[in-house]
């Protein structure tokens, strides 16, 4: 596929691995409004100019990541592939105009028929954005605190990360909660789904100093996501599959990442 340019619009909250040590799951659209997952891709390691935001115009050398069957997954040439940041797309003044003309080119309004043609392998859909007819509830439950340990015991036999060290990255903090929208579609089907944003777990922490309360943490990051996302915006889920998971469960999609432009009118949009 060679040089790439998209649009960043997801990107999910760090997760260890004894492969390829910490992975951040990134998507977002080429220019003709597609979509494409970079997976896998060590985002902390990058230096900093390279380390891009939801929003920014990135090129960056890819190929057709071939362990992967979901269509839309591609992966860099090496880990060391550069990525140049080369323009971004304001937020208009919270109307998000240019964002939608890229981002809300195909909705999806239909669980059933999304989770259909995500298992249609003619078809492999394993990335949507998605506008749920109604938001009922955003809640947390309580999730293991630490990472698997002999996941982190091989990251350290081999010096992958050392913790509390100043030379070298340290392992990134496990989210202890795991938070979920529960929601319906355009046929009144409810589901709940958990959101794996890096945004949502960025806040957790952020509210947490703020606060020193694990509970007025989950209950800041609720008020964001119910009472300000879901209640005074326009909102919708960015949807993906894991691959482990595609064929296997009845419902194999997890919230990657929200799109949240105000509410404005038709005649706005058709401006």
């Amino acid at each position: 596929m060679a040089l790439t340019k998209v649009l960043i619009t997801v990107k999910t909250y760090p997760a260890i691995s004894t492969k390829y040590e910490e992975l951040v799951c990134t998507a977002g659209f080429r220019e003709d409004g597609t979509w494409i997952r970079i997976y896998p891709l060590q985002f902390r390691k990058k230096p900093y100019q390279q380390q891009y935001e939801k929003y920014q115009w990135i090129e960056i050398d890819l190929v057709e990541n071939e362990s992967d069957f979901r269509p839309e997954s591609y992966r860099p040439i090496t880990h060391d592939t550069e990525i140049k940041i080369v323009g971004k797309i304001p937020t208009d003044g919270d109307s998000w105009l240019e964002r939608r003309k890229i981002v809300l080119n195909k909705e999806y309004f239909n669980l059933t028929e999304l989770i259909a043609e995500a298992k249609d392998k003619n078809t492999n859909t394993s990335l949507a954005v998605f506008k749920p007819s109604k938001i009922l509830d955003f809640v947390w439950e309580a999730e293991d605190r630490e990472w698997d340990e002999k996941k982190l015991a091989t990251l350290k036999q081999y010096n992958l990360f050392e913790i509390n060290s100043k030379n070298k990255l340290e392992v990134v903090k496990k989210l202890p909660y795991k938070f979920s929208y529960i929601f319906e579609d355009d046929h009144g089907k409810r589901s709940k789904l958990m959101i794996e944003d890096w945004e949502t777990g960025a806040l957790f922490w952020n509210m947490l100093r703020k606060y020193n309360s694990e509970e007025r943490a989950c209950q800041e990051v609720r008020r964001k996501y119910l009472d300000d996302f879901a209640k005074t915006k326009d909102l919708y889920f960015f949807l993906g599959t894991t691959m482990k998971n595609h064929y296997v469960s009845r419902n194999p999609f997890i919230i990657i990442g929200t799109f949240y432009p105000k509410k404005i009118t038709q005649a706005t949009l058709d401006f």
